[in-house]
């Protein structure tokens, strides 16, 4: 079999673990064969990507059995390579504990490589490290900026972190206008118990503000939305 052919196999095989990972959906539960799982793993000794998927197929159990040790093996043989995501896995895993021994200083690290090639989680993740102090010094200002970084490409978590910094003036000097703003942006994204907490705070934040600073909030809202269109 030709090593096209065999880049094709791998592929399809692959896709069908990642198309169901985000809900660990078990639609095609069927395990592999000892043959195929063999196969897989010989292939991704060289293939990036593979090691990654590979990753997130042992940590969740798609179609191989679940096992939080190969995980990180295999998260940690991408990360060592450059991958971003599975950076971010890994660091993840230290974090926690999964897999490794729990290690927030390990963790940092893996996210900062992550984050330095613009993953927003990673960097959601730093600013919830330097917010907290776990890993590295505690500091409000460096766990802004990580914020702000990841809210300006519009992860939820990172916008309603920061919004509540300028509310507060934590890292960052206090600003109504600033906070309401990306509060609001939140709160326009997320659904639920979620959506209903930004909401409340983008509220409480508006009780201190005249209609002008609120105007301009809203303005300021809208003009972050039209630069970043909602994916359809």
């Amino acid at each position: 079999m030709t090593g096209r052919h065999t880049r094709l196999i791998v592929l399809t095989v692959l896709a069908t673990m990642v198309l169901s990972a985000p809900t660990f959906s078990h639609q095609d539960s069927r395990p592999l064969t000892e043959q195929q799982i063999a196969d897989l793993l010989a292939y991704a000794e060289d293939d990036v990507e593979t090691q990654f998927h590979l990753g997130v197929s042992y940590a969740n159990g798609l179609r191989v059995p679940k096992d939080d040790v190969e995980a990180t093996r295999w998260f940690r043989m991408a990360a060592e390579q450059g991958n971003m995501f599975a950076q971010n896995a890994l660091g993840a895993h230290y974090a926690a504990g999964i897999g490794v021994s729990e290690d927030d200083a390990e963790a940092v690290q893996w996210w900062l490589l992550a984050a330095e090639q613009g993953l927003a989680l990673a960097e959601f993740n730093l600013g919830l490290k330097y917010d907290s102090g776990e890993g590295v010094p505690q500091d409000h200002a460096e766990a802004a900026r990580w914020f702000r970084l990841a809210a300006e490409q519009g992860h939820l978590g990172a916008q309603e972190f920061l919004g509540a910094k300028y509310w507060i003036g934590m890292g960052v000097v206090q600003d109504y206008v600033q906070s309401h703003m990306w509060l609001h942006l939140a709160a326009s994204r997320l659904t639920g118990e979620d959506r209903e907490k930004a909401v409340e705070a983008g509220d409480s934040v508006a009780l201190l503000m005249t209609p002008a600073q609120i105007a301009e909030a809203q303005r300021l809202a809208r003009e972050w939305e039209v630069a970043h269109p909602r994916e359809p």
